[in-house]
């Protein structure tokens, strides 16, 4: 792009001269094609140089060469396109020379300069253009003796543009490429040999003095990912990665940008395909509320709606500064869409009603929570006010206004809950399951998933932070996992749970397979271009208060079931108290509002038997001995 632009603001001048260039090579043309065929005459007549014939072929000429827009190219990136509009160009030059001269039957016009004119002029023109390209490459390539050597991993069409691109930069020269493909080996591709296969990247990287490491396959798995990542650390270069399409087409990368290899390229995350027909089918035309929707989750799953058909998003959000941002961001990215926006608590029954009775949502996604674990252990009053308290308050509000479908966003730690977070959202998911068994309209459905790459909080933004310091990065435990996906996936798969759910079904997200902590440090490490254990140093500071080894996705005795999604299960109902966990709803409240810590932990208790504090002796021994039940995506696969 920065090469156009500096062609493309020389002025007018440039163009003009271009523009002489041509009308000149047609008068060479004309008055050469005249001299050649009268050359073989023994009494040849005596050619003006310029003459009223030639004065109407350059006019009719240069009418042609403006009617197929030549000079909307730039001879810096001449191309085969740029030829084939030059011929274009050349023909109907020719055609308007023969109808016009036509009046006087082409008297004086010999027939065989009309045959050779296109292909003689369209030599002429098209030459000095590619001779001034190979100029320009070869002087890109050769006048900065800084310019970087670059050795690019694979040899398709990812790796075809990035050779022209880099080529073309001037700062940078491909001095090779490396593919696994036999067929390759040996061949050229714009000049860059192909030198071996992946696993010779050490040996070729010293052999051609290389700077810099490319990966040019976009269409790379994880594990085929991890393995080309390993191969370029051996090296000690430097290495980058062309956008996968989908970072393009999303908008977050620019074609043949270069950039990092990012942690979740390395986390065994496949591309989600959700039902796009179901999914915009059951958006288009929808006023939505998102609470929390400031928020990691909250407002992502409003770019999600704003993007599939939405006609208004309503916010609410209690961060003055994270509503300004969402607003700001749908209005400019989304200039059809009504946006709409309520500061406020969730769990004050009056926003709650002044927001349903003002905008009337057909759908409410309840992503506002607190969700740090370590820190709620200590505040467990804040924690069910705003986890439990408020969102049966946004619930029972829901169903006395008839609003159709409340989504409620869990967490994994709801399942067999150690800690204040997982306690309240476990109590969270029985309000909405036993509202969803009294009368009225609204149909609940509850998502639960695991921790989000990116997120507020997450350790990705703290070990990279660590990093930057030089270390050390802190790591709780070697032995600790944790499940992980990306934002836009998590939510993508929310609003496929939810516009294919049942009333009062828990949909469970498939997080893939849990990833050890450690790992992940060290993935981290060596990405910013370090050695673990050497150049940055993890020490394991013990287990938080209230965190487990091991995180699980359902109760053993949910008996999940596939859906019509392979990446989305639900969950059958659990036997509980429908009264109870209502009626102890008031209890709560009273609780939280006399600050009784001591009578929070009873009612959970009773109501979520489950509920195991790790600070009771037996339930720690349960935390650090977690059951993990699998999440069986792949036989649930098979069944589409």
């Amino acid at each position: 792009m920065s090469g156009e632009h500096r062609d493309s603001t020389n002025g007018g001048g440039a163009r003009y001269a271009v523009m002489l260039h041509d009308l000149v090579m047609v008068w060479l043309c004309w008055q050469g094609l005249f001299m050649a065929r009268y050359a073989l005459l023994d009494h040849s007549p005596q050619l003006p140089l310029f003459s009223l014939d030639v004065a109407i072929v350059l006019g009719l000429q240069a009418l042609a060469f403006g009617k197929v827009g030549l000079y909307r190219g730039l001879w810096r990136f001449a191309s085969v396109a740029d030829l084939i509009n030059i011929f274009k160009a050349c023909f109907i030059g020719l055609l308007a020379i023969v109808v016009v001269f036509s009046y006087r039957r082409l008297e004086g016009i010999p027939m065989s300069v009309l045959v050779v004119y296109p292909f003689a002029l369209s030599a002429l023109l098209g030459t000095p253009r590619l001779l001034y390209r190979a100029w320009k490459d070869y002087q890109a390539v050769n006048s900065d003796a800084r310019a970087r050597r670059v050795l690019v991993l694979g040899a398709g069409l990812a790796a075809e543009t990035l050779v022209k691109d880099l080529r073309r930069s001037g700062t940078y020269v491909p001095v090779g490429l490396l593919d696994d493909s036999p067929a390759l080996q040996g061949a050229n591709l714009h000049g860059a040999p192909i030198l071996g296969t992946l696993s010779d990247v050490v040996t070729v990287a010293k052999e051609v003095d290389a700077k810099l490491l490319v990966i040019a396959i976009p269409t790379l798995d994880a594990a085929g990912m991890q393995r080309v990542v390993g191969l370029c650390e051996a090296t000690g270069l430097p290495f980058r990665t062309v956008p996968r399409l989908s970072d393009v087409l999303e908008g977050t990368s620019l074609p043949g940008q270069l950039k990092e290899v990012a942690i979740e390229d390395l986390l065994g995350r496949k591309a989600i395909l959700p039902d796009w027909g179901l999914l915009r089918g059951w958006l288009r035309g929808r006023t939505v509320l998102v609470t929390g929707g400031g928020g990691s989750i909250g407002s992502e799953l409003c770019r999600q709606c704003a993007r599939h058909g939405v006609a208004e998003v309503v916010v609410l959000e209690i961060s003055e500064l994270l509503m300004i941002n969402i607003q700001a961001e749908l209005r400019r990215n989304f200039p059809e869409l009504k946006v709409s926006g309520v500061l406020g608590d969730c769990g004050d029954p009056a926003v709650v009603r002044h927001v349903l009775d003002t905008y009337r949502p057909d759908t409410v996604f309840h992503a506002a929570a607190y969700k740090q674990v370590p820190l709620l252990e200590n505040q467990l009053r804040e924690a069910v006010r705003n986890n439990t308290l408020a969102t049966e308050c946004v619930a029972s509000a829901c169903v006395e206004r008839g609003v159709e479908n409340f989504v409620f966003i869990s967490t994994d730690k709801a399942v067999d809950p150690v800690n204040a977070l997982g306690a309240s959202k476990r109590y969270a998911e029985m309000i909405c399951q036993s509202l969803n068994k009294r009368p009225g309209n609204t149909r609940f459905v509850t998502v639960r998933f695991g921790n989000v790459l990116g997120s507020v909080g997450s350790v990705v933004p703290l070990f990279r932070e660590q990093i930057s310091k030089g270390g050390p990065v802190t790591v709780t435990h070697p032995d600790v996992t944790r499940y992980f996906m990306t934002i836009p996936e998590a939510c993508l798969l929310i609003l496929q749970a939810a516009a294919s759910s049942s009333r009062g079904a828990i949909y469970m997200l498939d997080m893939g397979e849990p990833v050890l902590i450690r790992h992940l440090a060290e993935q981290l490490i060596r990405l910013a271009g370090k050695v673990p254990g050497v150049d940055i140093p993890i020490v394991y500071t013990g287990l938080r208060a209230g965190e487990k080894l091991h995180e699980t996705l359902f109760y053993a005795d949910e008996n999940c079931h596939p859906t019509s999604h392979p990446k989305v299960l639900e969950a059958g109902p659990r036997e509980f108290s429908v009264d109870k966990v209502l009626a102890n709803v008031a209890e709560l409240r009273a609780a939280v509002a006399s600050y009784d810590v001591a009578a929070l932990h009873a009612i959970l208790r009773s109501t979520v038997p489950e509920f195991l504090p790790l600070d009771v002796p037996a339930a720690r021994n349960t935390g650090a001995k977690a059951n993990i039940v699998p999440f069986p995506s792949k036989e649930a696969g098979r069944n589409y």
